[in-house]
């Protein structure tokens, strides 16, 4: 999955011969999960129509301050368009829209947009060589950056007049992976591991029955996905889920008991910076398992336990530079529990919730969490999505990280 899904991208599309190549940056947003919508100056019109960007984009296209078309002139808000946009992208960018841009100059509904977004702007040079290498085009790239915007580089080639060298506007995809490759740089954890489990473990009985419990395995799956988002490599240890993701930053591991858990665990928590225990592991198993399905003859059955062995405590006992969280799940004296918890197993954060809380717990998209530090700081959240859950805990660590 692209760092890209479900930004919110704003192409910008001036009056270049490339911008026929607009199409197919457009279709490589979509496919990388982005929501597009397009803006153009009215001159670009000559080598693009609205309508192909407006099909492959599935959203209007704005060309205009008043859409002429409609009757009842109907006013397409630049600042509203400026403030949806995550990331705004003009490609290609002309030396004359880039002046404009460079200089303030604002008479089209682009350079209005452009003015008014709050967003990462990147732009995509594309003109033919001499202008390329104008001293005015110089000041305008200059002007562009020291503002904060970014360049994605021309690259060298066949230009439309014939020449050869630099100024074409560089290859669409090209330009996505410049994008990605920009967001991830800038992502917290870049280039750290994070070890999350989840879902159940199924402790055998006998080759068709098993012990376990209601975990889906969302929450730990969200949290992967957070995670991931914050531009970490995660390894994702998961007990038997019907969760899935596509992440390409996600590596799942699928194990089934407490014990493969266990091991997947120890495997990759030394080259771990951060571990997330979200998995409901089993504190039981069968002593013994049969071999064969156990046939129903009496009317009582007596299954000997033994406990399986901790995996978090394990963590917490050879903890080096890791950081360490657990999940409590409670039914009465949630707070001292919780703390009990956090302490003896040597965890830097807790994560809290109550099966007394409605929304809370196993098989729902919702989930209540409190969270406890090290430092004995308590941090009560109200009902959430889990997706917003994972969101929270790793804005919670990285901020312990940054203290």
């Amino acid at each position: 999955m692209s760092i890209l899904k479900d930004k919110n991208i704003l192409l910008g599309i001036t009056a270049g011969i490339a911008a026929y190549k607009s199409a197919s940056i457009v279709r490589l947003f979509i496919k990388a999960g982005a929501n597009i919508k397009v803006v153009m100056t009215p001159a670009s019109k000559d080598f693009i129509t609205p309508l192909t960007l407006s099909t492959l984009s599935k959203n209007p296209v704005y060309s205009s301050f008043v859409d002429e078309e409609d009757d009842n002139n109907v006013w397409n808000n630049h600042v509203e368009l400026g403030l949806w946009a995550d990331l705004f992208v003009i490609a290609p960018a002309t030396a004359n829209t880039m002046a404009k841009m460079a200089n303030g100059v604002c008479n089209n509904i682009l350079l209005a947009t452009y003015l008014s977004a709050k967003c990462p702007v990147y732009f995509a040079p594309a003109m033919d060589l001499d202008m390329y290498k104008h001293k005015s085009t110089e000041t305008s790239f200059d002007k562009l950056l020291s503002y904060g915007n970014k360049m994605i580089p021309a690259g060298t080639g066949e230009l439309a007049s014939g020449l050869v060298g630099e100024g074409r506007m560089a290859k669409p995809e090209d330009i996505v992976s410049f994008i990605e490759k920009d967001i991830l740089d800038q992502l917290p954890l870049k280039g750290k591991q994070v070890l999350i489990t989840a879902g159940p473990t199924y402790e055998a009985i006998d080759p068709v029955r098993f012990i376990g419990n209601h975990s889906s395995g969302k929450m730990g799956f969200e949290i992967a996905n957070a995670a991931a988002n914050l531009g970490a490599e995660v390894i994702l240890v998961t007990g038997p889920t019907h969760q899935k993701t596509n992440h390409s930053y996600i590596s799942v591991k699928p194990v089934v008991s407490a014990k493969e858990m266990y091991n997947e665990v120890h495997k990759h928590y030394k080259s771990s910076q951060i571990a997330i225990l979200s998995a409901a592991v089993a504190d039981y198993r069968p002593k013994s398992v049969a071999d064969k399905k156990i046939k129903k003859k009496e009317s009582t059955f007596t299954i000997e336990l033994e406990k399986t062995k901790d995996i978090l405590k394990s963590l917490g006992e050879i903890k080096k530079q890791q950081f360490l969280v657990g999940f409590a799940l409670e039914t009465n004296n949630e707070i001292e529990y919780a703390k009990g918890k956090l302490e003896s197993k040597n965890l830097d954060l807790i994560v809290l919730n109550s099966l007394q809380d409605k929304g809370a717990g196993f098989g729902v998209s919702t989930n209540k969490v409190t969270f406890i530090t090290s430092s004995n700081e308590i941090i009560e959240h109200k009902l959430k999505s889990k997706a917003e859950v994972a969101e929270d805990l790793m804005q919670q660590i990285l901020k312990q990280l940054d203290a």
